[in-house]
């Protein structure tokens, strides 16, 4: 990363998710906005603009910024849609997502206390409207439903739990990497009066979900 212009970095970062993705501006134009450095390790911060996932600390990781774009896009939200977050870790996802729906829209759980409070000093500190409860995703904030849409920044294991889609307004969506077989794949879930729907988005690897 040039340490003087980060901006300049996150510029580079956009042309060339451009150039290897069918993504939206919009989206884009958020991961332009966000200052990925600041939510990375100071040991990181050289590699913060990298297209590549980051370790954050306790076994936890920030994804690569094309994983960022795909998901988000997936999720297909407007602003002032609520968006539930299962996974805060640094809190950079949670950040792009509310440069989209706007300030107090975003719901996110984090299951590591330590990531939890220092996600919600960062996201305070760099003017991020966004709720972080130290938590588990499939009991947090079931309150707050229905969400317009929920996802998933950790593996789940075969499906992704009820109690999480259960949180989402019909035909609002759910994306989440889901272990199946050794392996795992991105879905897509829309939730119908009658059931679910379900798109496979390919291959991909996150940390498991505990």
């Amino acid at each position: 990363m040039n340490d003087a212009d980060p901006a300049a970095a996150r510029r580079e970062l956009v042309s060339a998710l451009r150039d290897h993705l069918d993504a939206s501006e919009r989206t884009l134009s958020e991961i332009g906005a966000v200052p990925r450095h600041e939510f990375v390790p100071e040991p990181q911060r050289a590699s913060a603009y990298a297209d590549r996932p980051l370790p954050i600390g306790h076994d936890q990781t920030v994804s690569a910024p094309h994983m960022v774009v795909l998901m988000t896009d997936l999720l297909d939200v407007e602003r002032g849609d609520r968006v539930f977050e299962v996974g805060t870790g640094c809190g950079y996802h949670a950040a792009v997502v509310a440069e989209i729906v706007g300030p107090g829209n975003v719901f996110s759980a984090e299951r590591v206390p330590e990531l939890a409070a220092a996600a919600r000093e960062r996201l305070d500190r760099l003017g991020y409207d966004v709720t972080v409860a130290a938590a588990d995703g499939r009991e947090a904030f079931a309150d707050e439903a229905p969400f317009d849409a929920a996802y998933l920044t950790c593996a789940a294991p075969e499906s992704v739990p009820d109690a999480i889609v259960d949180r989402v307004r019909t035909g609002g969506r759910v994306v989440a990497p889901v272990r199946q077989g050794g392996r795992q794949r991105l879905v897509r879930l829309t939730v119908r009066e009658d059931g679910i729907d379900r798109e496979d988005h390919g291959g991909v690897r996150f940390v498991p979900m505990r």
